[in-house]
């Protein structure tokens, strides 16, 4: 096969339709609903897909519990997103409402790597790490536990209801509950502290809120892992509309080498098989595929990648003492080397590949220096509107503002607040000091919001327009740094 036919190939088929099985055709772009057995297989990419799975489980279910010590009166929780006291911790590191360009920045990084992965190794995410693969391979691992491997399922379902069926699929349905309703709770724990959430939800004193959040998460847990399955990949996914714009010709992904497989045929293991191809029909690709993919008939939308296929096409090729790789995981060009017996290299240094790795590089970059040199003090200031001004008995024309300072430090600071930029201007602090003073001394709590209410004066003769530029100036009482902050002051004009 020609690299032109095998880049065709390989494009056309994720133009099929999503699912299609062998013999389909070009029917309608939703095929009929199929139930998909699928067989447990052995081998390396199932045993990447185990590790995988125990160890993303781990850190989702042990992540919460995890302590970290911010000090009195903070959350003790390493990972918590606390919606009450708005803010999200991670370790360390505090995010406030404010800052939530940080987790804009993660999505960007998140995406561009999504993207660099895809490029590099096809469905990688799909296959090994998507939620959906991995909460449906843990329902599935159940579901053989309890009603037995592909063939045993088969028979269960087309047998009559007994007493024995009965019990296996309620413990099979009990099992995914039990285990729904822990992955809704772990993530709750995400928002709420974790011994705390636990002890308020088995002890009936949690809030209907956090209750109705659990059983929502569990309930989708238990549809989209249990029931929906494969369908979530082919119909409700997004991602494999668009991923193979991501491919070329030396993206990773699993293929089936045609040019060594056809023409295929059902044979004996002490068989010859000279002039014909090495694929025995076995269908066991098919078996152990989580949607029922066909890989023989080409790449389809449907194929998440998951290279079982590849454990149970290597098992035959051995058992037939054929070489292994029928069904492999390599690129189109190296499949079209490899049909000419030239020599094969995975090439990730590409154009595509390098802008991914640059834009995903700057943005971390980007972040990382925003992170380190961010300040953790912040000052929104609000002029009063209504009135604009109020004019004294003296004279003098007063402003109204509401000034917060915003303390990101788990330290009590105290501040001087000063004026400058319209001679003569006083300042008073409800509940510090007086009109006249030119300075206040505001206190602010640890990781809070200091709010105070401060009017300004102003001699009529200072204030020739109707706006003034004037400065607050805010120092903190301990480093001595200054931090200004510009706004206006309005009055009669000339």
């Amino acid at each position: 096969m020609d690299q032109t036919n095998q880049s065709e190939a390989a494009s056309s088929g994720f133009e099929k339709a999503a699912g299609a099985q062998p013999g389909a055709g070009d029917g309608p772009i939703v095929a009929d609903s199929v139930q998909v057995y699928s067989r447990n297989i052995k081998g390396t990419f199932r045993t990447i897909k185990w590790s995988a799975i125990w160890i993303l489980l781990g850190l989702y279910y042990v992540a919460p519990w995890l302590r970290w010590d911010r000090g009195p009166n903070a959350p003790g929780q390493a990972l918590l997103v606390d919606m009450p006291g708005r803010r999200a911790y991670f370790f360390d590191i505090e995010i406030w409402p404010q800052e939530v360009y940080y987790l804009v920045g993660i999505l960007i990084i998140a995406a561009v790597g999504l993207f660099l992965a895809t490029a590099l190794a096809g469905r990688i995410w799909c296959g090994f790490f998507c939620v959906q693969t991995v909460w449906t391979d843990l329902f599935m691992w159940v579901e053989r536990h309890i009603e037995g491997d592909r063939n045993a399922r088969i028979r269960l379902d087309k047998g009559p209801l007994t007493f024995s069926k009965a019990f296996k699929k309620i413990t099979k349905h009990i099992a995914w509950m039990l285990i729904s309703l822990a992955t809704g709770g772990a993530w709750i724990m995400y928002f709420k502290d974790a011994p705390t959430f636990t002890v308020e939800f088995f002890t009936g004193t949690a809030s209907y809120n956090l209750y109705g959040f659990t059983l929502l998460f569990a309930g989708t847990t238990y549809i989209l892992a249990g029931w929906a399955r494969e369908a979530v990949c082919i119909y409700m996914c997004p991602w494999p509309r668009f991923q193979s714009a991501m491919f070329d010709e030396h993206s990773l992904i699993v293929t089936y080498e045609e040019w060594r497989g056809e023409p295929r045929g059902k044979s004996r293991r002490d068989a010859d098989f000279t002039g014909r191809g090495h694929c025995v029909d076995c269908t066991m690709c098919v078996q152990v595929c989580p949607t029922g993919v066909d890989i023989r008939q080409g790449q389809q939308m449907a194929c998440i990648g998951c290279a079982l296929c590849v454990d149970a096409c290597n098992s035959i090729m051995d058992r037939f003492n054929l070489p292994r790789g029928l069904i492999t995981y390599d690129s189109t060009a190296n499949q079209v080397a490899r049909s000419k017996d030239q020599a094969t290299k995975f090439l990730p240094l590409r154009p595509r590949t390098i802008i991914y790795a640059a834009v995903m590089l700057i943005a971390a970059a980007v972040m990382l220096f925003s992170l380190v040199s961010r300040e953790r003090l912040e000052i929104n200031v609000l002029r009063d509107r209504a009135p604009l001004f109020v004019r004294l008995s003296d004279g003098g024309i007063r402003n109204g503002y509401t000034f917060k300072v915003l303390n990101m430090e788990r330290l009590a600071k105290t501040y001087t607040l000063a004026l400058d930029g319209i001679d003569g201007a006083t300042l008073a602090v409800i509940g510090i000091v007086k009109e006249g003073a030119t300075s206040a001394t505001l206190p602010v709590k640890p990781d809070t919001i200091g709010t105070f209410r401060v009017f300004v004066k102003a001699p009529r003769r200072s204030l020739p327009e109707k706006s003034m530029d004037m400065n607050f100036l805010l120092t903190d009482q301990k480093t001595g740094k200054v931090y200004p902050h510009e706004t206006v002051f309005a009055g009669p004009g000339r």
